[in-house]
């Protein structure tokens, strides 16, 4: 029978699809094909890639090879986001979905691009200016030395030495080649084309072109001999003289040439070249065609007169201006060029045709007046005018300018009536007019012109004149009213313009009533005080004083309580007022501001300062009254009685201030007055007391020390200066008197040491920074002294106490350098200004340094050093009246700062002088640069 097999099992791969580029048979050396029913149907461009099959080693890296071919790298292939690739995602379709997700992520950029916009903004102008400001150009570095050639003299201009090659390098002189020539060349190079003036012997023999034999040619002349240089020199000679001969006068027969100036002369002919006469021409021709086209044409006319006087042809230019006015009769402009052109005379004649063509011509009847002399004629061709043109304000102002007040008069009653528009001759007609007389005038001009707010200024400016002071404000509120019903805008700014002219033309009752009347106009309530404080400045600055003297009143009509504004105000009345002025205001102030301590002190200062010491205690009890516990009356009430020698009045008003106050600042001010009066143990024995009380405070240890040092105990000295360098660690002049105590004694170890241990406790202190590097230089350890500058300015590069001392610590060729880099990093330090100018005063350069002076006593006026730099300045190389100014201005500004002015104001030899002895003795103590 039949055999029976067994099935096989089924294998798990079968039925599956085989792996990417697998070939049967490969692993025993069988080669693969490919088949239709491999690669399957056609396919589209956007399927996906069939990489099952397998590539070739070559094949992969020619595909390598044109990726790499194909890859853009051009700069504007590159995206920041992506690379060169582009995005990966461009193949995709970019729907609606897509479009809002950009708009909305742009949003967000914009969003947050706008929020660090202005830190951004701000971050790169800093950093432009810190650019710009550490590499200045050379033109800037330079700018105060092109500012001094403006004064510079033509005299000092001639006299600079011509600039000069002062290079190192040697140039080489080329070498000029000489190539010999026979003589014959240049006998045949000077014959060629010459012409000659007498002939040979053979010549004249037969007659010059005759020949001697037939068929022969003619003789030419021989020339014999060298080639005379000589004989050209005297041709070229003789040239230039025929040259000057065409130049001489023909009637005369003498030369009109200045041997001298003869090129300058030249230069001043019209026209200069040659292509200045072919622009000429081109333009003559160019007019004579407009001219020729359009005859009526009245510019062309006037380009051609104004042609022919540029080029000298004055008289064809009048020519043409004449023919102008015959064609264009009726042109304004055509008449008056003529009057221009032409002698007084025609001038005349001419411009009186222009009258009678152009009648109504303003401009023709005033250029008539113009032309005549005698006042008597003018006052004709006016009023001829005038008939012709009755409502010409310019003519009627001409006229009347002419006439006397009488005559004037009478014209501008005619003028407003013609002109009854024109507010200037209502105004100048009511000037002229008597009171009565003038408030009809201004009632009519009011009827005439109801929306012009100068006629209410003119009518309270008369009322003002008149004495009737009442009814000016009632004039300028009317008038206000009466411009907003004709619907005329208040501007606030024009009309406080008019009052500070008022203020300037001495009106005084108008221009605050016009304040008052308009300062509240357009202004909110929040914003009322600043405006009205800024409106007060700005009439300050303008010298307005009687405006700004009201908007401050105003201002505290409206707000009586704020004591800013009383200080303003007082501040300005100590400036621009009187004395009565700024008493009358502090009473007021102190009676609606009691609680105001500085307004009673300035009340008080200000009656003493008027020697009226029973009003100034009167003054001061009542500011006990209002402040039973301040300590400012209390010290103020001191000092009052201790400037007039009242000293037991003063230490029983401290006595009784230690006990009800009981303040550092009252112990101090106790145990000082004992000290000035020359009790030191008294003194001693207070601020041992008061240190009980007050150890934190300073003052009390320095005044212990230095009256230890006074009395010779200087054991005791350095013991109280090492407690309160403790109980006070902070107090930098205290560490300075500790160490100025060991220099003295001769300590330099101990006083570098108590210097670096204050700048530990106390980084950053320039004081401390300067005392060292003074410590340095006084052992005579120059270098360690520059060292240790380096250091401090590295510690404190913006502080203008070292950088004036680094100035002078150079040498003197050095220290212009210096300045400017000083100048850079602290420009606005009146310590570095002072600096600069004692810089340019040790150079004798006067001027500079004054001014320089200036602007450091500007920009710090409370620095008493200062004051007296300028002043000693001015002592050596000023007049009488500048140091008068020095000591005026010094003593306005009160200053109170400064080394020099503090070692010198405090001392107990100081004690009762006034601020102009301090301010001499101070100088005295300036030491002249070096």
């Amino acid at each position: 029978g039949s055999s029976r097999r067994t099935p096989m099992s089924k294998l798990s791969f079968l039925g599956q699809d085989a792996p990417p580029g697998y070939v049967p048979g490969m692993g025993r050396g069988a080669t693969g094909f490919t088949t239709r029913s491999d690669i399957g149907p056609a396919r589209d461009d956007q399927d996906a890639p069939d990489d099952r099959h397998w590539k070739s080693q070559q094949a992969l890296a020619q595909q390598k090879k044109r990726e790499e071919e194909d890859e853009n790298l051009n700069d504007s292939n590159y995206d920041e986001f992506s690379g060169y690739k582009g995005s990966l995602f461009s193949s995709g379709a970019y729907d609606e979905d897509d479009r809002e997700a950009d708009l909305i992520y742009n949003m967000i950029d914009s969003r947050q691009d706008e929020r660090r916009k202005t830190h951004r903004e701000r971050s790169e102008l800093e950093a432009l200016e810190k650019y710009y400001k550490d590499r200045p150009k050379i033109q800037q570095q330079f700018s105060d030395l092109k500012r001094d050639l403006a004064g510079v003299s033509m005299q000092e201009w001639e006299n600079l030495p011509e600039v000069q090659d002062i290079g190192h390098k040697v140039k080489r002189k080329k070498q000029e080649k000489f190539t010999p020539v026979p003589d014959s060349l240049l006998q045949g190079a000077a014959s060629a084309g010459a012409s000659v003036s007498d002939l040979d012997p053979r010549q004249q023999k037969y007659g010059g072109l005759a020949t001697p034999l037939p068929g022969t040619q003619t003789l030419m002349p021989s020339y014999t001999g060298d080639l005379d240089l000589g004989e050209i020199g005297r041709a070229r000679k003789s040239m230039m003289n025929v040259k000057l001969d065409m130049a001489s006068d023909s009637v005369t027969g003498q030369t009109v040439v200045d041997p001298k100036g003869y090129l300058t002369d030249l230069n001043s002919l019209t026209p200069r070249s040659a292509g200045d006469i072919g622009d000429v021409k081109k333009g003559r021709l160019l007019l004579q065609n407009v001219r020729a086209t359009n005859p009526k044409h009245a510019p062309g006319w006037i380009a051609s007169a104004r042609l022919e006087e540029a080029t000298g042809r004055v008289q064809v230019a009048r020519n043409l201006i004449i023919k102008g006015t015959e064609m264009c009769p009726t042109s304004e402009d055509v008449w008056l060029e003529a009057a221009r052109l032409l002698p007084p005379e025609q001038a005349k004649a001419i411009i009186a045709q222009g009258t009678q063509h152009i009648p109504q011509s303003v401009k023709i009847w005033q250029r008539a007046a113009d032309l005549e002399i005698d006042v008597p004629a003018k006052k004709r061709v006016l009023r001829l005018a005038l008939e012709a043109i009755p409502n010409s304000v310019a003519l009627w102002k001409a006229a009347v300018d002419l006439e006397q007040p009488s005559e004037a008069r009478l014209l501008l009653g005619r003028a407003v009536e013609c002109c009854p528009g024109h507010v200037e001759l209502w105004l100048a007609l009511a000037h002229l007019e008597s009171y009565e007389n003038a408030q009809k005038v201004l009632n009519r001009a009011r009827t005439a012109i109801p929306t012009d707010r100068s006629i209410w200024i003119a009518a309270a400016q008369l009322e003002e004149a008149a004495g009737n002071l009442k009814n000016v404000e009632k004039i300028v509120q009317n008038g206000v009213k009466s411009l907003q019903a004709n619907m005329v805008e208040i501007n606030r700014d024009m009309w406080m313009k008019d009052a500070e002219a008022c203020d300037t033309a001495g009106s005084v009752a108008t221009c605050q009533a016009i304040i008052r009347t308009i300062v509240g106009i357009g202004v909110e309530d929040e914003d009322r005080k600043t405006t009205w404080l800024q409106d007060a400045k700005a009439c300050e600055e303008h010298s307005a004083f009687n405006c700004a003297r009201a908007i401050y009143a105003h201002a505290l009509t409206v707000f009586p309580a704020h004591e800013d504004i009383w200080l303003l105000a007082a501040h300005f009345e100590r400036d621009h007022g009187t004395r009565e002025t700024l008493d009358e205001h502090l009473r007021k102030a102190v009676k609606y501001c009691p609680q105001a301590e500085t307004l009673w002190l300035m009340a008080a200062k200000n009656q003493w300062q008027a020697g009226n010491v029973p009003q100034a205690r009167q003054i001061l009890d009542d500011a006990f009254t209002a402040n039973p516990n301040s300590e400012d009356i209390w010290l103020a009430a001191v000092k009052l009685e201790s400037e007039i020698n009242e000293d037991e009045r003063a230490r029983k008003l401290l006595e009784k201030a230690r006990s009800e106050a009981g303040t550092a600042r009252v112990w101090m001010k106790s145990a000082r007055l004992e000290w000035l009066l020359g009790n030191l143990d008294g003194a001693q024995a207070l601020l041992q007391e008061a240190l009980q009380k007050h150890a934190d405070f300073p003052k009390l240890w320095m005044m212990r020390g230095q009256i230890d040092e006074q009395a010779g105990n200087v054991a005791a000295a350095r013991e109280c200066y090492a407690l309160g360098m403790k109980a006070c660690p902070t107090s930098i002049p205290l560490w300075q008197l500790a160490a100025a105590l060991e220099v003295r004694e001769g300590n330099l170890t101990r006083a570098r040491a108590i210097l670096e241990n204050g700048r530990l406790k106390n980084p950053k202190s320039p004081q401390l920074w300067l005392d060292a590097i003074r410590v340095e230089v006084k052992g005579g350890n120059d270098q360690n002294a520059h060292t240790m500058m380096a250091k401090a300015l590295q510690d404190c590069p913006n502080s203008g106490l070292l950088w004036s001392e680094a100035i002078f610590m150079e040498a003197k060729a050095h220290r212009k350098s210096k300045s400017v880099d000083a100048l850079k990093r602290a420009d606005n330090d009146a310590l570095v200004l002072l600096a600069v100018a004692r810089h340019f005063l040790s150079d004798r350069k006067l001027t500079k340094a004054r001014d320089w002076f200036m602007r450091a006593v500007k920009l710090d006026p409370l620095l008493g050093d200062a004051w007296a730099a300028y002043l000693k300045f001015e002592l050596q190389h000023g007049t009488p009246a500048q140091q008068e100014e020095v000591v005026r201005h010094c003593i306005a500004a009160e200053p109170r700062y400064g080394e020099t002015w503090q070692r010198v104001a405090k001392s107990v030899s100081s004690w009762r002088k006034s601020l102009k002895e301090v301010l001499y003795m101070v100088a005295q103590e300036i030491p002249n640069p070096q």
